[in-house]
């Protein structure tokens, strides 16, 4: 694979994840415009992964059909024309409908770590693989940064509009980029099968193991989302920041969660296994959770945060990992699709449950239900460390 073909496949996930993430110090100075709850506005971060659940299944089969550029070239595009719409919406459920069809068109992730198997040698493909995670974290922390720095809330909805034509703009560059640097990877034929999603589900079910990482990965990275979501309301309410700190900190948050992936969790898991990182990822979880409205203090949140982030890189990939590991390889693939659709419905469901209770029983509660909810997982991660010391001796 060139790497000018490696380069622009890891700005197109760069791409996707900073246009998911570019929302988050904008959520509630859009809300306060658009005159939504804490609830609707967190569905404008929630639409983004349910359009992408969808978007996945759909282009990764429409690239076997018609090859992947063509797919990268089309989805990348029109990314960049719902970013435009965005941009000029109005109302809040005309900017929820854009966030899905956004999402929709950015669930090209799968698309790309299908394009880089084509074009790699078997030796080299975990390192491309790998640096997807560095890009989806660097897109982390420069699309709040984008969002928050370049915005101007005391203008209203046209003080949004900068960062957001930003994006679309980087969107439509990488679309043309793709035309004339990429080269097809794949021929055009026959889509791959849906996944089985009843061999799926039914195997699941029947593992033990497999069903509490699968419970962990649900209540963990929805708990995760909702954090990020209800941050810029809690800072605002708190602290009266505004887009710019919020934007800064999330700076914070990527570099910690890059860092964290390339440095620590490769050593970590190979010193104390997966069932006890996962544990522990999970606790630092939940105590940043608890320590935001104990300590109150603007540094405490930026540091807080960060350490979330160390503990969401920490717990999740070491969770897919062993799920893979215990999965049979002739339902491998249908199982991966499954956990994405139960990660993706997580991010979905639970940030707006968060609003509501940030609304309903205030501020500071979003945090300590969404700790005891972690509380919950910890337990499945310790049973999962019983359960694989079982095995090991059967």
């Amino acid at each position: 694979m060139s790497k000018r073909s490696l380069l622009l496949i890891l700005v197109i996930v760069f791409v996707n994840f900073a246009g998911f993430s570019l929302i988050i110090p904008l959520l509630p100075f859009y809300g306060r415009e658009l005159h939504a709850s804490p609830v609707e506005i967190t569905l404008l971060f929630s639409g983004y992964s349910f359009g992408g659940i969808f978007g996945e299944l759909w282009w990764g089969r429409a690239s076997d059909r018609h090859g992947r550029r063509k797919i990268l070239i089309l989805a990348t595009a029109v990314t960049a024309l719902s970013y435009i719409a965005f941009a000029f919406a109005t109302n809040l459920w005309l900017a929820v409908a854009v966030r899905v069809v956004t999402g929709f068109f950015s669930g090209t992730v799968g698309v790309c770590q299908s394009y880089i198997a084509d074009v790699t040698r078997p030796e080299e493909r975990a390192r491309s693989i790998g640096l997807l995670g560095a890009a989806i974290n660097l897109g982390f922390a420069i699309g709040p940064a984008v969002g928050g720095l370049l915005a101007s809330p005391e203008a209203g909805l046209t003080g949004f509009r900068l960062p957001i034509l930003i994006s679309a703009g980087v969107a439509a560059l990488a679309s043309l980029w793709s035309g004339f640097v990429l080269v097809e990877s794949h021929a055009p034929g026959l889509a791959r099968p849906l996944p089985k999603w009843s061999a799926a589900v039914g195997f699941v079910g029947s593992h033990p193991l497999v069903l509490r990482l699968f419970l962990i990965a649900f209540i963990g990275i929805g708990a995760f989302a909702s954090m990020e979501a209800v941050f810029g309301l809690w800072t605002q309410h708190n602290f009266g920041w505004s887009t710019g700190q919020v934007g800064t900190t999330f700076i914070f948050v990527g570099l910690t969660g890059f860092a964290v992936q390339m440095l620590l969790i490769g050593r970590a898991t190979r010193h104390f296994g997966e069932a006890r990182v996962i544990a522990g990822g999970l606790m630092v979880l939940a105590a940043s959770m608890i320590f935001q409205p104990i300590f109150r203090d603007p540094v405490a949140a930026v540091v807080l945060m960060s350490t979330l982030m160390a503990g969401h890189s920490i717990a999740f990939p070491s969770a897919g990992a062993l799920i893979s590991r215990s999965t049979a390889s002739d339902i491998q693939g249908s199982v991966s699709g499954l956990l994405m659709a139960s990660n993706a419905l997580g991010r979905i469901l639970m940030p707006p449950a968060f609003g509501a209770v940030y609304s309903g029983l205030g501020p500071d509660w979003s945090y300590y239900l969404c700790a005891a909810l972690i509380g919950v997982a910890i337990v499945f991660a310790l049973q999962v460390g019983a359960l694989r010391k079982a095995n090991a001796r059967l």
